[in-house]
């Protein structure tokens, strides 16, 4: 374990010196996209019988704590490339699942800065539910999962140029097919098979179901998660076992 404490504080130390930085990127970009979804396009439009505001938060939280964990990717990278801290984990005497691990925490921590600047904006907004205790596991597998897919792409990645290319054709893509601002079952057929490749499509599902108690797959979109995490881990010990420092 001592590892993942390891791991964790160093990056929790880079993090308390970014910490207002993170804050901010986490509280203007959803702040637009609610300006522009939720009263440019959404006003007093509804999915269901949910008010369209009530059914974009849980998007946006699921967008924005995404972002935050899949973007330990950068700091991986910039800790290989340039500060080389990632050959010094490679080196010291730890498992290569205790570096995993405590990037993975860190992925976390930073993927639940945003949960509650969103929600005070959707409460503003005039958003009517509270969450359930079901958010918590729901946000976990969630930020799990991005946290491992930005260290299977940043340790994968040759340079900031496949970053970008990563970025381009698959997070951006995933952001909006995702049921992130429109349900999947009004896409286009062929949009809704694409949705459904997607980690995003379930996790969204299980977020917007537990903060605005709409119907839900839960138990199914949670092991179909569950299953995905553990692929992802499994692709990261892979790819650390093959890494030389």
């Amino acid at each position: 374990m001592n590892g993942i404490k390891g791991v964790l504080y160093r990056e929790m130390r880079v993090l308390k010196s970014r910490i207002y930085r993170n804050i901010l990127a986490s509280s203007v970009s959803p702040l637009l996209f609610l300006l522009a979804f939720g009263y440019g396009i959404g006003r007093n439009s509804s999915v269901g019988q949910t008010g369209y505001i009530d059914f974009l938060i849980p998007g946006l939280i699921a967008m924005t704590s995404m972002n935050q964990s899949y973007g330990i990717s950068s700091d991986i990278n910039i800790s290989r490339f340039y500060f080389k801290t990632f050959d010094e984990y490679l080196l010291a005497p730890v498992g290569r699942w205790e570096i995993i691990t405590g990037e993975v925490i860190y992925g976390i921590i930073k993927g639940l800065i945003p949960v509650i600047i969103i929600l005070i904006y959707g409460y503003i907004a005039g958003m009517r539910h509270i969450p359930s205790l079901m958010i918590v596991p729901a946000l976990l597998i969630h930020l799990i999962i991005f946290s491992l897919l930005g260290i299977a792409v940043a340790l994968k990645v040759k340079n900031h140029g496949d970053q970008f290319a990563v970025n381009a054709f698959v997070i951006t893509p995933m952001i909006f097919l995702s049921g992130t601002f429109y349900p999947v079952d009004k896409m286009p057929l062929v949009v809704k098979y694409l949705a459904h490749i997607f980690p995003m499509t379930y996790t969204t599902s299980l977020i917007r179901g537990s903060v605005i108690g709409i119907e839900t797959q839960y138990l199914v979109n949670f092991g179909i998660s569950a299953l995905i995490a553990a692929v992802l881990f499994w692709i990261c010990m892979r790819i650390m076992r093959g890494m030389e420092p």
